[in-house]
């Protein structure tokens, strides 16, 4: 919606004292019509001549007296005219054309532009009514194409379905004939783990006789190599190489074991010669270390505390081959030299 203005945007400022002028213009011209009336009338007037009586002698005959000429008629002065007067009244009047030229380009500016205005907004008008009807015709065709979409997408659920009850019932059928076949596996397979538990209980059993044969073996030997009384232990060592081990019932290459595990865990820098370390060790059939104590101390407490340490990091202990670790022995330890 346009708005109408009704002031003029461009209007010329009034002037100041303008009323003041006009009054003193109108007091000087009536002055000047007072004056210049009076001054006529004064013009007009005859002026009364003089009468003077002359005796002269004279002579006997007749002397024409002169006559006495008319008073010549003077023309009237003209009428004064007030310049300063004439000047602001022109001034005036140039400020008045002035004022109304200004006016009226301030109205043909105005009425250009209310109709650039109108113009505009009809230009809008037309704008927003094609716009609207693209947006309509789009959605038209929008909501077609929904339509086109949600027909196809009806069509493929409907093939979807008929395939996916084909595909169950297919499903169905393999599993039927599946689980007559895993009923049939399953029962020849446990009569083969029947036959299978049966065999390995008659291993197990032959395999128990013959372990428990050689652990026997192994004890004697063990007996047999044991060390003379007074030693500081029942382990195992070997001179010079900086570690052993030995215990009840292991195998003769356990010893050997031990040392690989501890033997990276020493860790000594001082003298080597004549130092030697006895650590008593408890463990669980897993291997974990329940307790490791100095069972003969070497007389060096910092070689016996780097041997002992050696013993608690070597944790858990090796197992023997019949996959158990002996429950305690002794670990005899001397630096490398």
């Amino acid at each position: 919606m346009i708005r109408k203005n009704t002031e003029y945007p461009l209007q010329p400022p009034r002037e100041r004292g303008t009323g003041r002028a006009f009054v003193f213009a109108l007091v000087m011209h009536a002055l000047l019509g007072f004056f210049l009336y009076h001054g006529i009338q004064w013009q007009n007037s005859t002026p009364e001549g003089a009468e003077a009586e002359l005796w002269t002698e004279v002579p006997d005959s007749a002397i024409a007296r002169p006559v006495t000429p008319p008073p010549v008629p003077v023309a009237p002065a003209p009428p004064v005219r007030d310049e300063q007067a004439d000047i602001a009244l022109q001034e005036k009047k140039r400020k008045q054309q002035e004022a109304a030229r200004e006016a009226q380009l301030a109205e043909q500016q105005r009425q250009e532009k209310l109709r650039a205005q109108q113009e505009e907004e009809a230009r809008r008008q037309q704008e927003l009514a094609a716009e609207q009807a693209a947006k309509a015709a789009a959605a038209k065709q929008k909501q077609l194409q929904q339509q086109q979409a949600e027909k196809l997408r009806q069509q493929q659920l409907a093939e979807q379905k008929k395939q996916q009850l084909k595909e169950q019932q297919e499903e169905q059928q393999k599993q039927a004939e599946a689980q007559k076949q895993a009923e049939a596996e399953a029962q020849k397979k446990a009569e083969a783990q029947k036959a299978a538990k049966a065999k390995a209980q008659a291993e197990a059993a032959a395999q128990a006789k013959k372990l428990d044969a050689e652990r026997r073996a192994r004890l004697a030997q063990m007996q047999g190599m044991a060390g003379p009384p007074g030693s500081t232990g029942n382990g195992l060592g070997k001179s010079g190489t900086g570690s052993g081990s030995g215990g009840t019932a292991a195998s003769p290459g356990y010893a050997d074991k031990v040392r690989r595990v501890v033997r990276p865990n020493i860790t000594w820098g001082g003298e080597t010669e004549g130092l030697e370390t006895v650590i008593a060790v408890r463990c669980s059939p897993t291997g974990t270390l329940l307790s490791a104590t100095i069972a003969h101390s070497s007389g060096n407490s910092a070689w016996d505390d780097a041997a002992l340490r050696a013993v608690q990091r070597s944790d858990p202990m090796p197992q023997d081959i019949d996959g158990k670790t002996p429950a305690s022995f002794r670990i005899t330890l001397r630096p490398a030299g």
